[in-house]
């Protein structure tokens, strides 16, 4: 087993296109997954595009995982000196999970550093997971073979109904279900706002905020499954979805 280390990316945008409105990495989609490998051990460094200060969107302070981890000197450290991902080494981490918030939208999805390094840790047997629009950071990663990487694999992130209930279809620069589907992967969902997260193969993602914990979860048991040596299924082993 590789060093008990992930990478979390997460965006550098903290202007929504331009509405003039702020938008950043969506908090929870931070602390939640962060909360699960940071219980099972795991050794977790932030980077960003640009490095530096991550902005933050869905500041929610009555979320207790939030307000632990907001009063955390060291993980605020990591979020206001994230490591610019041109610096970083994907030899070095057993995961990378890209954080979503409409900032991601716009940043991460022609970043050439994040897909060298999704495509290193993949290629490498690590897992690559992403949750609600941080999907848009492993629409354009291709693999060595020139194939897009999430072709044929069961994916997941914030759908088409979704982005028109918040009123943002026409703000963001691509619709991702919409998106992802176009990369040949297998688009799955649940209802609008509830917890889905699909596991295939390696690739973990999750529908939207609610999806952030199972994430975390499903990022565990799939380096635990990795560590047995067994051969994961491609698509669709098993699916988290969280009780109301």
């Amino acid at each position: 087993m590789k060093q008990k280390k992930v990478l979390f990316v997460a965006t550098n945008t903290f202007r929504l296109g331009n509405t003039g409105h702020r938008t950043g990495a969506f908090l929870s989609e931070l602390t939640h997954p962060y909360e699960e490998l940071s219980a099972s051990e795991y050794e977790i460094d932030i980077a960003s595009p640009h490095g530096g200060e991550i902005p933050l969107d869905g500041i929610k302070m009555d979320d207790p995982i939030n307000a632990v981890w907001m009063n955390d000197e060291e993980f605020l450290e990591k979020i206001q000196n994230s490591l610019r991902l041109k610096e970083v080494r994907g030899h070095e981490y057993c995961a990378i999970y890209v954080a979503g918030g409409h900032g991601a939208m716009f940043d991460l999805p022609n970043d050439s550093d994040l897909q060298r390094l999704v495509v290193e840790i993949y290629e490498n047997d690590g897992v690559v997971a992403a949750v609600c629009h941080g999907t848009a950071g492993l629409v354009n990663c291709r693999t060595s073979q020139g194939e897009y990487l999430i072709k044929d694999h069961e994916v997941t992130g914030f759908s088409n109904a979704e982005e028109e209930m918040v009123g943002m279809e026409d703000v963001v620069p691509f619709l991702l279900q919409d998106k992802i589907q176009s990369r040949g992967a297998i688009y799955t969902h649940g209802p609008k706002f509830a917890a889905h997260v699909v596991k295939s193969g390696r690739v973990v993602t999750g529908q939207n905020p609610a999806s952030s914990m199972g994430v975390g979860q499903s990022i565990v048991e799939v380096l635990e499954f990795i560590e047995t040596g067994l051969d994961l299924p491609v698509v669709n082993w098993c699916e988290w979805h969280a009780h109301p």
